[in-house]
């Protein structure tokens, strides 16, 4: 199976740290891909860096199926271009946000989101009402780090996290987590302990690696987004710049 992680950014470093994620996270049939974009944000953390990044994502996901992977994971919690995406091609698109919150829905009376910065709360608000899971978050806590700082200091972005989670649990009632930004997945297990350590123990879900394991899965399923909701575009003369 082969699997084309795009990193909806321009940011070298991170398309570096995604791919040694997803190796690590991938069975051992699973051959990762890991793309950057030539054009399009240094990190997304708006709706203009969103859309500054969706053309050069669906140029990529038309290279993937061209080249005959077996499906497409955007790695963003925006999941930038998703929908478009689906229709331009037949074999699976997965966004990080969709399969985390449908995952954590799943898996709990209701979940929590740890985020990143003040400014993601309308945006995550649009996606929770966008995939239908909005009556089961309980809140979104920031722990106000933008993206490009993330890797800095993995050992603060874990404790922060980990405070912003328990503060979740113990005050909002969330039953799960799910971290706002796949730029934090490298803190799941250490944020998973720290709550066991505070009697909290709840499922924290790395959005990237549910996105993985979905992609996983629908390859093995042999199914597809449905092409009577994602309807492939009517051919016609486009303009590229």
């Amino acid at each position: 199976m082969q699997i084309c992680v795009i990193v909806p950014v321009t940011t070298q470093a991170f398309v570096a740290a995604t791919d040694r994620a997803y190796r690590a996270a991938a069975r051992p049939d699973t051959v990762i891909s890991t793309v950057g974009l030539d054009q399009g944000p240094a990190s997304i953390e708006c709706d203009y860096e969103e859309a500054l990044a969706v053309p050069d994502v669906l140029v990529k996901v038309r290279q993937a199926a061209e080249d005959g992977v077996d499906a497409v994971v955007i790695d963003c919690m925006m999941d930038p271009g998703l929908e478009a995406a689906r229709e331009l091609v037949d074999i699976p698109v997965v966004g990080p946000a969709q399969a985390s919150f449908h995952l954590a829905a799943m898996l709990a009376h209701r979940f929590s989101v740890v985020t990143i910065l003040e400014r993601d709360i309308p945006l995550l608000d649009r996606l929770f009402r966008k995939y239908g899971v909005a009556e089961k978050v309980a809140s979104v806590r920031v722990v106000d780090i933008p993206v490009l700082e993330l890797g800095a200091d993995e050992t603060r972005l874990a404790s922060v996290v980990a405070e912003a989670a328990a503060k979740a649990v113990r005050e909002d009632g969330a039953h799960a987590l799910v971290f706002g930004c796949t730029g934090i997945r490298g803190v799941t297990e250490a944020v998973a302990q720290a709550l066991v350590e505070r009697g909290l123990a709840v499922p924290v879900i790395n959005p990237s690696l549910a996105a993985l394991k979905l992609a996983e899965s629908l390859v093995d399923m042999g199914l597809a987004q449905s092409k009577r909701t994602y309807a492939t575009p009517p051919p016609k003369e486009t303009i590229h710049p």
